[in-house]
């Protein structure tokens, strides 16, 4: 009988494919996106040494205050600023987007979004 995998195996088998053909170097680290539920979260890692450079979330104090009156696309937005904001001051400019496996769409779009309006290229 044929069984049928949950969304989220499915994404995760996605992530793993496309993992193959990216990667984040230390002079264009890579920008890693992960959606729960509720919350967004973002990172920029250098996959060479295996170490995260910046990272932000919807759960980060700086954030939380400021996400009263925000939807989570808004929310999402204001986390791909944040991140973009303290990657430029880190001296990183340039990533390589990486969606995690999710359609690009929604959240992870206005993530990129952000990211680019902060001033971050990829």
């Amino acid at each position: 009988m044929f069984t049928k995998r949950d969304r989220n195996e499915i994404r995760v088998i996605r992530h793993e494919r496309v993992r193959k053909k990216i990667s984040g170097t230390p002079e264009m680290p890579r920008l890693s996106v992960y959606r729960s539920l509720n919350h967004i979260y973002v990172q920029v890692i250098d996959d060479t040494v295996g170490k995260t450079l910046v990272s932000c979330s919807t759960l980060d104090p700086a954030i939380k205050g400021q996400l009263g009156e925000l939807d989570k696309k808004g929310a999402s937005k204001l986390v791909g600023k944040t991140v973009a904001e303290r990657a430029l001051q880190a001296g990183i400019k340039k990533v390589v987007f990486d969606r995690g496996g999710y359609v690009y769409t929604g959240r992870v779009a206005e993530v990129a979004a952000g990211a680019r309006e902060a001033g971050l290229d990829f």
